[in-house]
């Protein structure tokens, strides 16, 4: 479905990522695994077509992403690290902003907030202003919006960041029922193996801008060995 090869960025003399290459499959959800700094959200970006590489190719379903952004962008929900909402409208005002966005209206619309709002059980909250909710709540409504156009592909980055734990099982959970129930391809980013383990088919490790390995959890697992999996782990 998506397949990125031998990406490089570099921010002045600072290089960002590195050769980077991965390919994800329909139906898939992958694991984008590093510390802080690693080059995961520049990654992301790349692949979103919100930055564009100084090198390498991203194609989506056999298309040029770099020369035709419009097919993947139309296909893509991407969940951002940072809040990215309107904190004096209400939920529902800010799904109804971006579905428009979108090019959503009426009834159509309308279906697509209540079905989100669902998935990430904030039915109820629906005319609370965002910011009078927790860290959590902003959190799932950030990816309410990121779903409401249906999309093929979803990526998330680091979307468990700073809330309580109670929010990060609902998160987990919504992604797995994302993926497992609704076949939705998933690009999860985090620098936590756990929530890889959970959620992930296969990983991708990065640190320092370049993938250091990639495979299935166990083949990971096997070439990180147990000081690789602690460093990964910590903050």
């Amino acid at each position: 479905m998506l397949q990125a090869s031998n990406l490089r960025k570099a921010f002045k003399d600072q290089v960002a990522v590195d050769d980077v290459s991965l390919e994800l499959n329909a139906g898939e959800s992958v694991g984008l695994l590093g510390p802080n700094g690693a080059g995961k959200s520049t990654t992301i970006a790349m692949l979103s077509t919100l930055l564009k590489p100084d090198a390498g190719t991203v194609t989506f379903e056999g298309r040029d992403v770099l020369a035709d952004p419009g097919p993947v962008r139309r296909a893509l929900g991407v969940v951002p690290q940072e809040i990215a909402l309107y904190p004096e409208l209400t939920a529902q005002e800010n799904l109804a902003f971006f579905g428009g966005l979108y090019g959503l209206k009426g009834a159509e619309l309308k279906r697509a907030i209540d079905e989100a709002l669902d998935l990430v059980g904030l039915s109820e909250r629906r005319h609370d202003v965002v910011k009078r909710y927790s860290g959590g709540m902003k959190r799932r409504i950030n990816i309410a919006a990121a779903l409401l156009h249906d999309p093929k592909l979803v990526i998330m980055d680091e979307p468990t960041v700073g809330i309580d734990p109670q929010s990060r099982n609902h998160i987990l959970d919504t992604v797995r029922r994302l993926n497992r129930e609704r076949g939705l391809t998933v690009l999860y980013t985090s620098h936590y193996m756990e929530e890889v383990e959970q959620l992930c088919d296969r990983v991708y490790v990065m640190d320092h801008g370049e993938v250091i390995a990639a495979g299935t959890l166990d083949e990971v697992r096997a070439l990180a060995g147990d000081e690789g999996t602690v460093l990964l782990q910590a903050d």
